[in-house]
């Protein structure tokens, strides 16, 4: 019967919504990581540490790693990462078993199912919890992390967002802000607006003051070009800045619920929907600030990837970068984040390996002289990023932000597999973005409208998690 379900899950589970991708920006890995070359570090040296204990000797030390990109060195990708240096000083090393975008998910239930190949850990994605941990794809990792422990302590708190019957299944080892807002300071200034990053040292950046900005600027245009507030990704953003999610989750009672009614996500989608009447957003899809930029868009929203790398400042350029803005109603410091974290497979037995590799990643993440390292690195390969800018990709992943998830991405295929709604975005995308976004027809939904669309279908699915955990704790 097991065997059978996870069948039935494999089936569906093609792909799945990713905070990094973005709904849009997929990648399907069938270009080799050889074909196209980009510089790396070769200057900055990677201290030794003895905070993390090397693997026993006649301890099993090679960790097969299922992924769509490889985590050794490669030519596209020249620079060895900082954990992987740590982890091969230990004793550890990391075999690459590769799959793409499209088949990770089948991939790891072939495995599993002929109990042959199976890799020893995955990438954490929307849908490794509760969907793939309650189809038994992942084991727990109580055995091998302890969250009393110092180098844990700081997300023993988010690792309980990944909690079931007791058991934990994800150790949170970083953070990066899934969206920031880019800005062109020049235009700012000349425009004679208020300049967001002020606004944000001064605790006023808010929504109030980023929609006046906005709608200032386009009101400002002659008519000559068009003009929007913004483009990319930042609606489901600008909603959890309230602090809700469209699922809740009592992990007393290990179940799941419905949070569509909260007037807290109503005022927030209410907000996009009069934005995008006014003409102010722009929801045609742009892959990089520069190019938002040069066709009207005030903000750019997006991970730092939108503009940095081949996506940089070019030297002439002032451009600056603040976190989304807070829920004027209720100011709370929340970022929508992309979690790095690494499911350790169901069946691996690799415990002192599998500990080794999360303790060094960890390490790499919370030591100062590693994020200095970090620092260095990327401020070598960024070189136009000022250090304000990079300030503030470091203060919206810090203690002082509470980092949020919505289960909905996570319940099942359903909601959170954009092949399961209509190939582009999820329906929890959807739900998100279906106010302040014309339908191929052209019609703008209101929430109330998008509510009512959808509302049956997240409670069918959250009625069927939810009976297959109590089956599971049963």
């Amino acid at each position: 019967m097991k065997l059978k379900k996870l069948c039935a899950v494999s089936a569906a589970m093609m792909m799945a919504f990713t905070a990094a991708a973005c709904g849009s920006k997929k990648d399907d890995s069938s270009k080799n990581d050889e074909d196209t070359f980009s510089g790396g570090t070769e200057n900055i040296e990677v201290a030794p540490t003895e905070a993390v204990e090397a693997i026993p000797d006649g301890a099993e030390s090679t960790l097969l790693y299922l992924g769509v990109s490889d985590l050794n060195p490669t030519r596209a990708n020249p620079e060895k990462s900082t954990e992987l240096t740590l982890f091969e000083s230990k004793g550890g090393t990391i075999e690459y078993q590769r799959t793409s975008y499209f088949q990770r998910f089948d991939d790891l239930a072939t495995a599993l199912l002929a109990n042959k190949d199976i890799p020893d850990m995955t990438n954490y994605e929307w849908l490794s919890f509760p969907a793939h941990v309650v189809s038994n794809m992942h084991q727990p990792i109580d055995d091998i992390v302890n969250f009393d422990d110092p180098l844990w302590a700081d997300v023993k708190d988010d690792s309980e967002q990944y909690s079931l019957a007791g058991k934990h299944y994800v150790a949170p080892l970083r953070y990066e802000a899934s969206a920031m807002m880019c800005y062109n300071h020049e235009i700012i200034e000349d425009e004679g607006l208020m300049d967001p990053y002020e606004l944000y040292m001064e605790g006023e950046w808010n929504w109030d003051n980023w929609a006046e900005i906005m709608r200032e600027y386009v009101q400002n245009g002659d008519g000559s070009t068009e003009r929007y507030g913004i483009n990319g990704f930042f609606k489901q953003h600008i909603t959890q800045q309230t602090g809700k999610t469209l699922v809740n989750y009592d992990r007393e009672n290990n179940s799941f619920s419905s949070n569509l009614d909260d007037p807290d996500i109503e005022a927030a989608q209410n907000l996009l929907y009069e934005l995008n009447k006014e003409n102010i957003i722009q929801n045609d899809w742009i892959g990089s600030a520069k190019e938002a930029f040069n066709k009207g868009c005030l903000f750019y929203a997006m991970g730092d990837w939108g503009y940095s790398g081949s996506n940089a400042p070019s030297e002439s350029d002032d451009w600056a970068v603040v976190p989304i803005p807070e829920y004027t109603s209720n100011p709370q410091k929340i970022t929508t984040s992309d979690m790095k974290a690494f499911m350790w497979t169901r069946g691996s037995t690799k415990n002192e390996a599998m500990k080794c590799w999360l303790e060094c990643c960890r390490v790499t993440y919370t030591d100062p002289e590693y994020q200095q390292t970090n620092k260095d690195k990327f401020m070598e390969n960024n070189p136009t990023w000022t250090d304000e800018m990079y300030q503030v990709k470091t203060d919206v992943v810090s203690s002082d932000y509470y980092m949020i998830y919505d289960y909905c991405f996570g319940i099942s295929t359903a909601l959170g597999d954009p092949n399961g709604f209509d190939g582009n975005n999820s329906l929890t995308d959807t739900l998100y973005i279906a106010a302040s976004k014309p339908d191929d027809e052209g019609v703008q939904q209101t929430w109330a409208q998008v509510r009512q669309s959808y509302s049956p279908t997240v409670e069918s699915e959250l009625k069927t998690i939810n009976a297959e955990i109590q089956k599971i704790i049963g």
